[in-house]
């Protein structure tokens, strides 16, 4: 473990890689090494239906001449020299982007803090078998599940090894574990299927997988039998967290600096205005100790601060890595995320903060509704906001949840729905993208 863990070797050769780089004729360059290691285990219907294994460190390496940009990718084994004589003859000839650059070097990392992103626990191969069969035995268990999709464990580790040009160094791993269940409940035209599952960094954290079977059990036999139920107009629809969570990733979207330069958000005119309901706040930490998305610094060796990205609804950041930044004639927040040989902005640990309503009186609340547990499609337009999406979960009467309800739409703009949002305060941090059950009234409901 303690070998793979290291991260010295592969410093020291993105660090030749630069140095041969810059001999070869480069202004400026970056070197990056992204690390991954992994295992899973896969069952369904008590035997193992697969099992398997991988490791990998890609290298890339980013060259600037001037204005001109290029990037080279390769695996372990490459020779470094022609790896970087080739990267260099790249840009020679490549078009000029003008916001294309390292980070300024006053904004680069000089320490960072140890965030305890790994869980060196070694789980073999038996064990991740145990673990799924003993989730899908649990949700074959209850009554009424009539079949399986299977079930499911994994582990591995990822990290990612930084050198520059002007001076920064550095590398951090992390560590995820995780296990899962699908199941069907019913039969014929009533059969439905559902699923549990959970994800964390440290092993001993992870939710029992028995308990992980049993929730799913649970879900599915409740979906048995749904209805369609009438269209109308002026719907408040509850978001159970796990489609809530989806719906924080299109404020994500929307907010995200290079969606803006693209003029491609609807949200791209909106800064320093009211984007939300007064009260509620959206907000990005990428320094969270365990943190599910945490990181000591970014794919530029900037360290990000926790930023609140919208104050009492108020629009006050974007998401911006170094060129985006620049695009947009601001300064980097330290949001930049390698995705192969380039650099774009995103999220970290973001999270809706929570109402002070619990979810049970958010339902007693609206009395009838809609509460949505799963979505389907992908009817959103980040351009316009318009959002229509097809729709299953269960119906809400006199404040309770009744029967289920499948073979609906949603549907609405996002303005709109920013603005009628309601959070409940069961919100869980164990997910990158973190949300509460909340309430959104005025939609339109497309059934029967």
């Amino acid at each position: 473990m303690s070998s793979e863990i290291d991260s010295s070797t592969l410093l020291s050769r993105a660090t030749q890689l630069i140095d041969l780089a810059r001999k070869a004729g480069a202004d400026a360059a970056d070197a990056v090494v992204v690390r991954s290691r992994s295992q899973s285990v896969s069952v369904r219907l008590g035997k193992v239906e697969g099992t398997e294994s991988s490791e990998s460190d890609d290298f890339s390496l980013r060259v600037f001449i001037g204005k001109r940009v290029a990037s080279v990718s390769a695996n372990p084994g490459f020779d470094l020299q022609a790896l970087a004589e080739r990267a260099v003859a790249m840009a020679k000839v490549s078009p000029e982007d003008p916001f294309a650059c390292l980070a300024d070097e006053a904004s680069l990392s000089r320490s960072y803090p140890d965030l305890q992103l790994l869980d060196t626990t070694e789980v073999s191969s038996e064990m991740l078998r145990e673990a799924g069969l003993a989730a899908e035995a649990a949700a074959l268990a209850g009554k009424g599940v009539t079949n399986s999709s299977g079930a499911g464990a994994s582990a591995g580790m990822g990290g990612l090894v930084l050198a520059t040009s002007h001076g920064f160094e550095g590398s951090y791993m992390a560590s995820r574990f995780g296990h899962s269940v699908s199941v069907i409940a019913g039969e014929g035209t009533g059969m439905e299927r559902d699923y549990d599952f959970d994800s964390r960094l440290y092993y001993a954290e992870l939710d029992d997988p028995a308990e992980i079977g049993r929730r799913a059990g649970e879900r599915v036999i409740k979906r048995v039998n749904p209805r369609q139920v009438p269209t109308g107009k002026d719907v408040t629809v509850i978001f159970d967290p796990r489609v809530a969570r989806g719906f924080v990733g299109h404020i994500a979207g929307a907010i995200n600096g290079a969606s803006v330069a693209r003029k491609s958000s609807f949200l791209r005119d909106r800064m320093g205005q009211q984007v939300l309901k007064s009260g509620l706040s959206i907000t990005d930490d990428p320094l969270i100790v365990r943190g599910p998305s945490s990181r000591p610094f970014d794919g530029e060796g900037v360290s990000g601060e926790r930023l609140v990205m919208i104050e009492d609804g108020v629009l006050k950041h974007w998401f911006l890595s170094t060129s985006t930044a620049r695009e947009l004639g601001l300064e980097t927040n330290g949001r930049g995320v390698r995705g192969g040989t380039a650099v774009s902005p995103s999220s970290t640990n973001l999270a809706l903060e929570p109402g002070d309503i619990s979810p049970e009186d958010l339902i007693r609340s609206v009395g009838n509704g809609f509460y949505v547990t799963e979505l389907i499609g992908h009817g959103v337009n980040m351009i316009t906001g318009e959002y229509s999406r097809g729709a299953t979960g269960f119906w809400i009467e006199n404040g309770e949840l009744t029967f289920p309800v499948s073979e609906v739409t949603i549907a609405s703009n996002l303005k709109e729905m920013f603005m009628r949002l309601t959070p409940a305060n069961d919100i869980d941090r164990k997910f990158g993208v973190a949300a509460p059950t909340f309430a959104i009234e005025g939609m339109t409901l497309a059934g029967r």
